[in-house]
């Protein structure tokens, strides 16, 4: 096959959806790391050499960085406080993100399972300063999978 059949998705075509809603207004999206732990393994060789083996163990859990911009959309804000109240059958979501090729198709889909807020945080104040203003949310999930 040519290589030409085989484009690649781009860093700024993407979409977020948790729980079937699409996440609008995604500046930034970081932690898509699908990762397992390594076993070491050592054994003697029947000439009674050392040898090392690794394997591969469970699967790690990670951690969803999503970045945006500071609106009136307070639904970060609200999604944390069912941590903070306890509420975590309401804090655990699944979600989706989607990387697009430059047509606008899916070319891969990441999907957590059991995703809550961990931690939410604004972006610096500063005086003069005349940048957009962020909030950045990290969602700890307990398994990725590229589908």
């Amino acid at each position: 096959m040519p290589f030409a059949d085989y484009d690649t998705g781009v860093g700024w075509s993407f979409g977020l959806e948790i729980d079937g809603i699409e996440m609008k207004d995604i500046q930034e999206v970081s932690g898509l790391k699908l990762e397992v732990d390594d076993i070491e393994m050592k054994a003697n060789t029947p000439s009674g050499q050392m040898v090392i083996k690794k394997l591969p163990g469970r699967k790690k859990a990670g951690e969803i960085t999503l970045t945006r911009g500071l609106t009136m959309n307070k639904s970060w804000a609200d999604w944390i406080k069912h941590v903070f109240e306890g509420d975590m059958v309401s804090a655990r979501k699944g979600g989706s993100v989607k990387v697009y090729d430059y047509r606008g198709e899916v070319v891969q889909t990441f999907n957590f399972t059991n995703g809550w807020p961990k931690s939410l945080e604004v972006g610096s104040l500063k005086a003069g300063d005349t940048s957009v203003l962020t909030e950045t949310l990290t969602i700890s999930h307990e398994g990725l999978e590229s589908a």
